[in-house]
């Protein structure tokens, strides 16, 4: 590893690090401990990461900056063109309403969502809308563990009526979330599951760069 990708690998290590601290600010001592760097690579690492709002430092304490919220905002527009093409595919093939949601703290929010051309009926659910990560499939579908059936279902538990099933987006860094369908009719979820999982597959394929596979 070259001398400049070094610094980039710990640079953002360091970011990980001030953002895993969560709402308590993280000291430089910790910080220096949880990269494996001196206190003073620290505070050199510390000093772009500063420049560019990243990070921002009071005395001994750093928390992250508000210029992440600037780089935030480009993420979900990015995330929900990358999405609209799975989505379509999968509303189209189940006749039912495709979503793509992340986790926001303990609840899910619906980030891209892409309704069948062809039925009669649909549900219609609204681009933002949230609920808990305990209720409904696409909330329960992101805390499944590695292993079972790989996706999950739901009956009435956000509106009466309506069904739906869900699966986690799995091998994207950083990312926390899941695809799925929900109809006004009950879905065959020995058929719908694996439509669902694949789905969820494929927009990891998108979403992950040549370099990850």
């Amino acid at each position: 590893m070259t001398e400049g990708s070094l610094t980039l690998d710990r640079g953002l290590a360091l970011l990980q690090a001030v953002a895993d601290a969560g709402g308590d600010a993280a000291t430089i001592s910790e910080l220096a401990v949880t990269i494996g760097a001196s206190r003073a690579a620290v505070y050199r690492l510390l000093v772009p990461l500063s420049e560019r709002g990243l990070v921002w430092r009071d005395g001994n304490k750093v928390r992250l900056g508000v210029g992440l919220l600037r780089l935030a905002g480009q993420v979900l527009p990015q995330l929900r063109e990358a999405a609209q093409p799975v989505l379509r595919a999968l509303a189209e093939a189940v006749g039912a309403t495709a979503h793509l949601s992340v986790a926001q703290g303990p609840q899910a929010q619906a980030v891209a969502v892409v309704e069948p051309s062809w039925t009669n009926f649909h549900v219609a659910y609204r681009v933002g809308t949230r609920h808990s990560l305990t209720s409904g499939a696409a909330g329960k579908a992101m805390t499944l563990r590695p292993g079972g059936e790989g996706w999950v279902t739901s009956s009435g538990e956000l509106e009466a009526g309506a069904s739906g099933v869900a699966a986690p987006v799995r091998g994207v860094p950083g990312l926390r979330a899941s695809v799925g369908v929900v109809s006004l009719e009950p879905l065959d979820a020995a058929t719908v599951g694996p439509q669902v999982v694949a789905a969820a597959a494929s927009l990891t394929a998108v979403l992950r760069s040549p370099n990850d596979s």
